[in-house]
């Protein structure tokens, strides 16, 4: 094993990202990646420190040719990393990202504008536009609300067959073969300014959503059926916002998985509450959000439930993420 692995495979042990240990290290998060990519040598000082931290003698570092046992007690990283993702198999995993994360984007997007013939229909017969009563308008926009939501599953469903092969990849603690964290932090590297600037046109989008329905209750005088083409004229916007940001979060959650970062750490992974709680709780949110919709008819105020369970959902996060920390 050369010395790349080996301070990957100790880091990982520790539970560090790359961050932690260039901040114990008093170097940079890119010197620490060019260590484990193999593209750079540590110097002596160095060694010297991370022999340290580690808990392990420099010989065992230096050398290739020595390798240790780590013993292993109850649920140590080491018994439960299981598998050891390739480089072939991480980049497999990425073209199926980036091939179907448009798929997923473009389904939930159209989810999202689902109420827009509904909210157009009942505006157009309450204008007079339509000469049709309120209740076939109502039941028109309906069965029109349904099928888009179907046409939606044309896109969801293929994609996530696709993707559930990989599912591990977000639930297993596994381990990386050489110069997969290499090759993987470098293309995240590069992607990071399309990034920011996908998620900064999403914002917008759905900023411009919300301008959009106040300049149309201003300009009508809080006219309902202004009010309701602005409604839909929102949930446009806020579904090629949606578009963009869950294609640009699905991209980046893919090599945060790979990398065992962020919100797919191991010490999340390992957090059997948290992953029980989550698919709960955004299962009632949608519940909810869809029963408020229906029942008051408030499409134009209901969409605040998700800005709202999101910023809940951050709070609730990080207390269950102390609450695994204490009970291991």
């Amino acid at each position: 094993m050369i010395l790349a692995d080996k301070i990957i495979n100790e880091r990982k042990k520790l539970g560090w990202s790359q961050e932690e240990l260039a901040d114990k290290l008093g170097v940079s998060r890119q010197s620490v990646s060019k260590w484990e990519g193999a593209q750079s040598v540590p110097d002596l000082q160095r060694i010297l420190e991370m022999s340290r931290l580690f808990g392990v003698s420099t010989d065992y570092l230096l050398k290739d040719d020595l390798e240790v046992i780590v013993p292993q007690e109850g649920t140590d990283d080491s018994e439960r990393a299981s598998r050891t993702l390739s480089l072939e198999e991480a980049n497999t995993y990425l073209d199926t990202v980036n091939t179907n994360s448009s798929k997923i984007a473009l389904g939930a997007s159209i989810c999202v504008s689902c109420a827009v013939p509904l909210l157009l229909l009942v505006a157009g017969q309450m204008a007079g536009v339509l000469p049709i009563t309120v209740g076939a308008a109502s039941a028109i926009g309906v069965i029109g609300l349904f099928l888009i939501v179907a046409v939606s599953l044309v896109f969801f469903i293929p994609a996530g067959i696709m993707l559930s092969k990989w599912k591990w990849l977000e639930e297993e603690v596994f381990e990386t073969a050489y110069g997969v964290d290499g090759a993987v932090r470098a293309r995240a590297e590069k992607f990071t300014p399309k990034f920011a600037m996908s998620i900064t046109f999403g914002v917008v989008s759905i900023l411009l959503g919300v301008m959009v329905l106040m300049a149309a209750a201003f300009i009508s005088g809080e006219s309902e059926p202004a009010c309701m083409v602005g409604t839909a004229l929102l949930l446009l916007f806020i579904s090629l916002g949606v578009f963009i940001i869950i294609r640009a979060g699905m991209l980046k959650d893919s090599y945060n998985k790979i990398l065992q970062e962020e919100d797919y750490s191991r010490s999340r992974k390992e957090n059997k509450l948290l992953q029980t709680v989550a698919p709960a709780y955004w299962m009632l949110v949608t519940a909810g959000y869809l029963a408020w919709s229906f029942i008051t008819g408030n499409w134009n105020y209901t969409w605040i439930v998700w800005p709202v369970a999101g910023v809940l959902f951050g709070a609730i996060a990080v207390v269950l993420e102390q609450v695994g920390k204490k009970n291991s």
